[in-house]
């Protein structure tokens, strides 16, 4: 079983940054894609970015391309979301996901093996 630990969740104005983490522990699928998904009161969970962490190859929600982006850093079991040009509609709790195959890309809850506990991100407008 791997478990997933975010952080890096918070407070900013529109227009501001933050860097969420995810850092993976116990039995790591190592070469497992994992992804970003956010929740917004109210709403379904939906898919953000995901990772191939073997090829380097990414994914992206259309409402995020341009101002996120995905990255892992193997080395330390983590993946990074760096958010930029936020708005007020990526407000949310953020989850990580590890894919539940070695070859597929974790772009719907689905396709998602684990799920870390989630971290607030709060855009004001």
């Amino acid at each position: 079983q791997v478990q997933l630990v975010e952080s890096g969740g918070g407070f900013v104005q529109a227009g501001g940054s933050l860097r969420l983490s995810c850092a993976a522990s116990g039995r790591t699928f190592s070469t497992y894609p994992m992804g970003w998904f956010r929740q917004a009161p109210g709403k379904e969970r939906e898919f953000v970015a995901a990772i191939n962490r073997s090829g380097g190859s990414t994914h992206y929600a259309a409402s995020v391309k341009g101002r996120f982006t995905i990255s892992n850093d193997n080395a330390k079991n983590t993946v990074y979301l760096q958010m930029n040009s936020l708005k007020p509609e990526d407000t949310a709790v953020y989850y990580c996901a590890v894919s539940r195959a070695s070859i597929v890309m974790p772009v719907s809850p689905p396709m998602v093996g684990s799920w870390g506990q989630g971290t607030q991100v709060t855009v004001s407008s």
